[in-house]
C-alpha cells in the first residue's frame, strides 16, 4: 500500500478561484477503484496500491483540460513503504503516541 499527496493546479483559467476545479477532481476520485482519498486544504491524499494511485493521478491530471484549462501543473509525493503496512492514519497515530511520551 502506498500513500500519495497530489496537488493539481490549472493554469490560464481566467480566475484565481480553483474550488470549481477541486470539486470536479473530487468527483473524478469518487469513480476511481482501489483507492481511498482525503481532501485537505492544500492537496489530496490518495492511498492504495501503486498501480491504482497512478491511474487516479492520470485521471486527475487530465480533468482540468476537459474543463477548459490550457495548462496544468501536477505535483506528486509518494510514500511507498514495502517493509510493513502503512496508512496516513497509522503515520499520524505514531506521531501522536510519541508526543504522549514523557520527554527526557
Amino acid at each position: 500500500m502506498a500513500i500519495a499527496e497530489v496537488t493539481i493546479i490549472p493554469i490560464g483559467t481566467g480566475s484565481t478561484s480553483l474550488s470549481p476545479y477541486v470539486a470536479e477532481l473530487q468527483r473524478v476520485l469518487q469513480k476511481q477503484q482501489g483507492i481511498t482519498y482525503t481532501l485537505t486544504s492544500m492537496s489530496t491524499i490518495i492511498e492504495g496500491e501503486l498501480a491504482h494511485i497512478w491511474s487516479a493521478i492520470a485521471a486527475l491530471h487530465e480533468t482540468p483540460f476537459l474543463s477548459g484549462a490550457q495548462r496544468v501543473s501536477t505535483s506528486i509525493k509518494i510514500d511507498d513503504r514495502r517493509d510493513k503496512a502503512s496508512s496516513s492514519e497509522q503515520k499520524l497515530r505514531s506521531v501522536q503516541e510519541k508526543l504522549a511520551e514523557p520527554q527526557s
